[in-house]
Order: C-alpha cells, then structure tokens, then sequence
C-alpha cells in the first residue's frame, strides 16, 4: 500500500490523480473484439434489430439458463415489459425496496400500478422478506426484489411467500448478471421473469440495453411482440433475403427493441463475462483488505452458498467514526481525482414518490440511512494495478483525514 504522506487535496496538498488522469467511475471494458464487431456490423448496412440481437439473445440465455431471453432497449423497459405481459395495471400494487434505482419504481407508474415500498435489511442492504409479508393487500400482484450490487436477495422465503400469496416475482437483476443461488441458478431464472441491464457502467455493457428471461414460451412471445410496436413479425424478418413479409399490428407496443449496433458489443462483453468477474473479484479483496482498518462500513460479501456479481463495491461512512458526511466523502475523492457515485438515496427522499405514494422519508428508515451514508467506488475490470491503487490511496487518504480517533 502506497504511504500516505502527502496532505488531502481539499486542504492544498497534492492530489492522488492529476485533473488530466481523473479516474471516471463506472468506466467500461471495452476490447478489440467489441470494436472489431462494431465496425463489421456497420459495414454490413444492418444496423438496426437484426441477426446480432438475435444471436446475442440466444448467447445470454445459454449463460444464463433460461429456456427464453428477450433482447431490449433497457431494463427499464424490461421491467415495463414484464409487468404489462403480466397484466399488471390500474389497481394494482406491486412491491419493491426503497433502496434502487428510480427506474424500479417508474416500471410500476408506468402501468397505472401502485409501487409498495418496502425497507431493505440492514446487512445485506436488499428486499426484508418480514417487511414484504407486512405490506401484502389484496390488491397486491407482485414482488420485485432488486440484487442490491449483485448480492442475491433471500430468494427461498421471497418465493415462499409469493407461493402463498399467489403473487408474481419479478426479478430486478440490473446488477446481478452473474450471481447464482446455492443451487448454481442464476438470478433472473428463480421467479417468473427476470430483468437485465447492459447500461455504460454494468457487468455487460451495451451503452444501452437490456434482457429479459422466462420460462414461459408464450409470454416470451409476448413480449417480443410488445417490445416493437405489437407488430408481429419484427424487421429483420421482413426484410430479409426470404423476402418480404407483411406484419399485423396485434397489440398497442412499444419501441422497446435492441440493435445490432449494441447487440455487437454485449455479444463479446458477455463472452468476457466469466474473466471479467474474476478481475473485480480481485479487486474486491483488495479493497476489504485495505479498507479494514477505517470508519466505514465495508460491503457483505455473498450469502452462504450463492455467487456475488460484485457489480458495486459500496462503503458505507461510519456513523460517529468519521466526521466527514458522504458528500463531503465524495467531495474529498473527487478533489484526490477519484470518481465515486451514490447508489442509492432512499426512494422515500425523493419529493416526486413522497408526494405520489404519500410516505414519509422515515416511513423506510434503514433504506434511509442507508442512502445518507453510501457511496461506491470504481470496481471496473477496466481498472489497472496504479488504477485500484490510488483508489485505495484516495479512499484511506480522506477517511484517515477525518477520523474522529
């Protein structure tokens, strides 16, 4: 570990990482392969959704295990996609944590449903099962657990009360593309559908993107109607060297589709899946090892038996060991040349849902302190030895600064 001699650049010292070697957070790893695909995808004048997609699909449910993956435009759309197909609407409720993203939460508005808040455990940071049974009514539909930072979620007593309840899951696996239950099945296979994301900072990055995996042929066939218009027979299909083909709108749908122009990234970022967890495993161990002695709160690792996707590596400022509040944290990496993000404020702080769901920040209060207290740092297998280093240099530098010891 490098000394730490040098003084906090917020007070005048020296930065970790001069402006013109800022450390981006969240930087993808891209590699020849992508690039050379890329090129070989516009100079085949398809560009569009076509034989890409299709063949970067078939790839993610092989990886994945699941009989059927529908390839889109985000797991945003993704998640919309699954509660429509699932006549999820007007009267319903579904319900999910407070600590995600925004996008979790808007997939429900989006159908006229009600999003059910529910806090998340205080360790692993995911879906409280107890909170889950406490907030069914009648009207509830489904429960969408989120694999907070690729930590699955208690999964055996979320189906447990699916199971009892008659409820959907529909799994939130934006960041959880490859962890696995005890069993070795991957997220996005334990409930009815699952919801992936391919965005510029993911495991899998497609700039844009998103998957969705089922078991059930006919939903899958739904959806892939849904996701371009409701038309049923999609582009690449028409306008092949079969010749043309007339399609009947079945269905109001979306323009949810994926491109190939995407699909040519994720088609090599997925076959560098495998190497690429590895890497920020690596880098994981390294930052608990350097990171153990300050006043934050270091991430879970995963559950007992399962796989983590690793996908943030989230610490969180202790509460009365450090004098710095986490922007004032951020701010401080930021000025050492360090990109850092917040991942997630409680959705109950966010005036739009306090106002549409009627709650209350505290009406979730782990999820709250939690999302005052949490900041991730680059994991990237992007991330070069000098790379993590000053990471751990930056991290240590600002949390040594305001200790309260």
């Amino acid at each position: 570990m490098r000394t730490l001699e040098r003084k906090p650049a917020i007070a005048g010292g020296k930065p970790v990482r001069e402006k013109n070697r800022y450390l981006v957070f969240g930087e993808p790893a891209l590699g020849d392969a992508e690039i050379a695909e890329v090129v070989e995808t516009l100079r085949s004048g398809w560009i569009g959704t076509g034989p890409r997609v299709a063949r970067f699909a078939r790839d993610f449910a092989s990886y994945s295990g699941a009989p059927h993956a529908v390839a889109v435009s985000s797991c945003t759309a993704a998640l919309h996609l699954a509660m429509r197909a699932s006549d999820i609407g007007p009267g319903d409720e579904v319900i999910t944590t407070a600590l995600t993203f925004c996008a979790t939460a808007n997939a429900v508005l989006h159908t006229g449903a009600t999003p059910v808040l529910v806090d998340c455990d205080a360790a692993s940071l995911n879906l409280d099962p107890a909170g889950v049974e406490a907030a069914i009514t009648p009207r509830t539909r489904a429960i969408v657990p989120v694999h907070f930072a690729g930590r699955l979620c208690d999964m055996t007593a979320l189906r447990g009360i699916a199971q009892r309840h008659g409820l959907l899951v529909i799994e939130d696996c934006a960041h959880a593309i490859e962890t696995l239950d005890a069993d070795g099945r991957h997220a996005g296979t334990l409930g009815e559908l699952g919801a992936f994301s391919f965005y510029a900072t993911k495991n899998v990055s497609t700039g844009e993107g998103g998957m969705l995996t089922t078991s059930n042929s006919a939903l899958a066939e739904r959806l892939k109607i849904a996701a371009l218009h409701g038309m049923s027979v999609d582009a690449w299909k028409r306008f092949s060297d079969e010749g043309y083909r007339h399609y009947e709108v079945v269905e109001a749908g979306f323009k949810y589709n994926m491109t190939d122009l995407q699909a040519a990234l994720g088609i090599h970022q997925l076959a560098r899946v495998e190497l690429n967890l590895a890497r920020r495993e690596a880098i994981w161990r390294r930052y608990d090892e350097a990171f153990a002695d300050l006043a934050l709160e270091l991430p879970p690792g995963a559950a007992p038996g399962t796989r983590h996707a690793r996908h943030l590596y989230t610490l969180r400022v202790e509460a009365g060991r450090c004098l710095l509040p986490r922007d004032g944290f951020l701010k401080a990496l930021h000025a050492e040349g360090i990109g850092a993000g917040v991942h997630y404020r409680s959705l109950t702080e966010h005036a739009f849902y306090r106002e549409t769901l009627r709650l209350e920040p505290e009406a979730c209060p782990v999820a709250l302190d939690a999302g005052q207290r949490i900041f991730s740092i680059p994991l990237s297998p992007a991330l070069g030895e000098d790379d993590v280093a000053d990471v751990i240099e930056a991290v240590r530098r600002v949390s040594l600064a305001h200790a309260a010891y």
